[in-house]
């Protein structure tokens, strides 16, 4: 079998390229891979006795494995995924203690998360996987892209934080998000159909389809979702659509189902009719759902594409190799306002902006400054990974090449407004002009773990090596790129020990510790080339089992764990997000010394009422300090110049997220309460300045269901039950508001 990956390239005046991919290494790579598997997998397929499902794309697979982990974890299944049939991953993450989602859209299309204080911008501190592949657009090259898997076709979702992730990475000081995308049903023929509609135009269509025979398997997913936002804005909408498509194909090479390829395609494009610019505090208290008419052309536009195949081996042995390449092409262009009356909306543009749409008077203009924020993204490698037993211990040996990166190829249109808020292009910019430069990675990532057993002690440990080159070419005036650009390129290794432990102090109770050293590549645009490292600690306890009060029993979940990082080096990107000065976009600065102290608390019970309605409690609690160690001046407006002691910004010490669930016979009624506590917008210590500030929340979400038959359902689903008007974000240049309160209502069918 062989498979070609290509590599996308810029041409200069001699012919060749200009970034020098190893595609033919990774096609060897692989095709050797696949081809070795096969060939000592034929000689034992004769001795198997049973077919095998061996579809691997799980870290954890169930809510079982987590009483295993030496360290944080969570495992939420389709089932609690589709109790509230949330299409923004925001409010299904409040379930993880631990976890931080910066609200940004009001829809969820691209989730701002964090763990453990890492800082939220982006998701550009955690590693975000889609079946244990990594998902970012360039991981290593531009972690702080605009893309996130669309979250509403998800099945299930794994969380893994501290020691028990070391073997995922780039980024292993926060955690690992990994979504697990629809499984191919196993019966001969499934499918199932979604249809919705709610408030503010919102309408979902979604389906499946697929099943297995003897000898293969396959599926096919559409999802469509759309609305037309809640946000007023002159002569535009503010809404959105999405498009995704998904399909995989599994074929046993052999009867016994011992040697699997699937390949998995996927395509998503989407328009929104999205901004970066916020509204003054002023505005907010009266129109907070009001935008600028300077923003009616903002738009964004994606388009991506997947492309996977992966072979499994299951030894005779019960070890089990496994070995995908994969290709991620995103292309975006976010053409948006950044700039009004000539100057920035975070240097006084909002102020000009709201001053003109409430005072212009016939024959005044005012000029607007769109930005065309055009990318282009390419991910692709090649990993593999065995897992086996040896007298009971399990063990795990892996490795990952991988290459990436950005190209910017931006440029600026300015347009004028007049008094009737109509905006005419005054000057259409030449593409390039803006910015002209290509950041691009090569990485070799390899891991070993094991996991030992000693009667009731279990000590896991392990290391992850990692080698990393990455660079920018700026092409500059330069926009045939013809020349030889200035080059900017670093290199780097990282050693990354971690290890934990279990002692099962009982049938119910088990006590956990772990350490891991965390680390994130210095970025391109790193003057220091210094990359993030800490050391990372975490200890707590866990049970599970059945709670029996005498009038009532029933099944527990109780989990409580301190953690603490000590950062050496702490990164922060420098994005148009955050305010960073204009002139230093893509700039990474390094902020030293961080500590982060806090505690994780999860609960679960459920218990049955009565013989007809079943009872779920459930609550997640976190608590979270994190301090700058040292003084330093950053461009980043959301730092500013720090002083030690000053908190990092953005960062909730206290969120609770609570939960009740009623079930009967052919119906559900479930609640959801999450509180944010207030947050600082801008590093700083003691009071914070009302301008600064992000004030604490809480926010219901309701959800109910009615079978009608035994495949048939109806549902209701309330977004923000209470209508709360609510801040989410100052980063963007001013206020930025959380959705209003929705209401949806569904039908599904199973097949």
């Amino acid at each position: 079998m062989s498979i070609q990956v290509c590599a996308r390239s810029v041409q200069s005046n001699s012919g060749s390229t200009v970034k020098k991919t190893r595609a033919s290494l990774l096609s060897m790579a692989v095709t050797a891979a696949i081809a070795a598997n096969i060939a000592a997998g034929s000689a034992i397929a004769e001795e198997a006795e049973s077919k095998q499902n061996i579809e691997r794309i799980n870290i954890l697979g169930s809510a079982a494995a987590v009483n295993e982990t030496p360290g944080s974890a969570y495992y939420m299944s389709e089932e609690e995924l589709k109790e509230f049939e949330y299409t923004d991953i925001m409010r299904a993450l409040g379930n993880v203690p631990g976890v931080y989602v910066l609200e940004e859209d009001g829809w969820g299309l691209r989730p701002n998360i964090g763990m453990r204080g890492t800082g939220v911008n982006r998701s550009d501190k955690i590693t975000v996987m889609e079946d244990g592949i990594l998902s970012a657009p360039a991981p290593y090259a531009a972690p702080a892209a605009y893309y996130f898997p669309t979250f509403a076709r998800i099945e299930a979702m794994e969380v893994l934080k501290g020691s028990s992730s070391i073997q995922y990475g780039p980024r292993t000081t926060g955690g690992v998000l990994n979504l697990v995308s629809r499984s191919i049903p196993n019966d001969d023929f499934a499918g199932f159909v979604d249809i919705g509609a709610g408030e503010h135009g919102f309408g979902k269509f979604h389906t499946y389809m697929g099943g297995s025979g003897e000898r293969a398997g396959g599926v096919f997913e559409v999802l469509r979702y759309q609305a037309d936002g809640f946000k007023d804005v002159a002569n535009s909408e503010s809404g959105f659509y999405r498009n995704d498509i998904m399909s995989k194909v599994r074929v046993n090479l052999d009867d016994a189902g011992r040697h699997q390829v699937e390949f998995k395609f996927k395509y998503s494009d989407e328009v929104s009719d999205d901004t970066y610019m916020g509204i003054t505090d002023a505005d907010y208290q009266s129109n907070p759902y009001g935008r600028y008419a300077a923003s009616q052309l903002d738009e964004m536009t994606t388009e991506h594409t997947l492309m996977q195949a992966t072979h499994q081996w299951a030894l005779a042995n019960g070890g089990v190799l496994t070995s995908s390449i994969y290709r991620n092409e995103f292309a975006r262009n976010w053409y948006k306002a950044d700039q009004v009356g000539g100057v920035s909306l975070s240097g006084g543009g909002l102020e000009l902006a709201s001053a003109f749409e409430t005072g212009a008077e016939t024959g005044d203009t005012l000029s607007v400054r769109l930005k065309n924020n055009n990318r282009e993204y390419l991910s692709q490698g090649v990993q593999t990974q065995y897992d086996f037993a040896i007298n009971g211990n399990e063990y795990v040996l892996g490795a990952r090449y991988h290459e990436d990166e950005e190209d910017r190829f931006q440029w600026v249109d300015l347009y004028e407004m007049d008094a009737a808020l109509n905006m005419a292009l005054a000057d259409a910019g030449v593409p390039g002009t803006d910015a002209n430069r290509v950041a691009s990675a090569e990485a070799f990532a390899a891991f070993a773990k094991a996991r030992m057993y000693f009667d009731d002690l279990t000590v896991d440990f392990g290391a992850r090596f990692e080698d990393i080159t990455v660079k920018r070419e700026n092409f500059g005036s330069d926009l045939q790129r013809l020349n030889t650009p200035e080059l900017r390129e670093n290199s780097t290794t990282a050693f990354l020990p971690a290890a934990g432990i279990t002692y099962r102090l009982n049938d119910s109770w088990v006590a956990l510790a772990g350490v891991q050293k965390g680390f994130a590549p210095a970025a391109p645009g790193n003057n220091e080339q210094e990359n993030e490292e800490s050391w990372n600690y975490e200890a707590g306890i866990r049970y599970a089992g059945t709670v029996d009060y005498g009038y009532v029993s029933g099944d527990a979940r109780f989990e409580v764990i301190g953690f603490y990082s000590d950062y050496s080096n702490m990164h922060g990107n420098c994005t148009a997000a955050q305010g960073c000065d204009l002139n230093n976009i893509g700039a990474q600065v390094n902020a030293g010394e961080v500590e982060v102290m806090g505690a994780e608390v999860l609960g679960a019970y459920t218990y049955a009422l009565n013989d007809a309605i079943d009872v779920a409690l459930d609550a997640a609690y976190t608590f979270t300090k994190a301090e700058f160690q040292n003084s330093f001046n950053s461009n980043i407006g959301i730092w500013g110049n720090v002083t030690a002691g000053d908190e990092v910004p953005y960062q909730p010490e206290q969120q609770l997220r609570t939960g009740i669930a009623l079930k009967g016979s052919v119906w559900s009624l479930a609640f959801n309460a999450r509180y944010l506590g207030e947050m600082r917008t801008v590093a700083g210590a003691g009071t914070v300045a009302a301008d600064e500030k992000i004030a604490a929340r809480t926010i219901f979400d309701m959800a109910a269901r009615y079978q009608l038959a035994e495949n048939q359902s109806v549902y209701v689903s309330v977004d923000n039950l209470a209508d709360k008007t609510y801040t989410t974000t100052r980063m963007h240049g001013g206020v930025m508001v959380g959705k209003p309160r929705q209401i949806n209502v569904g039908f599904q069918a199973r097949f």
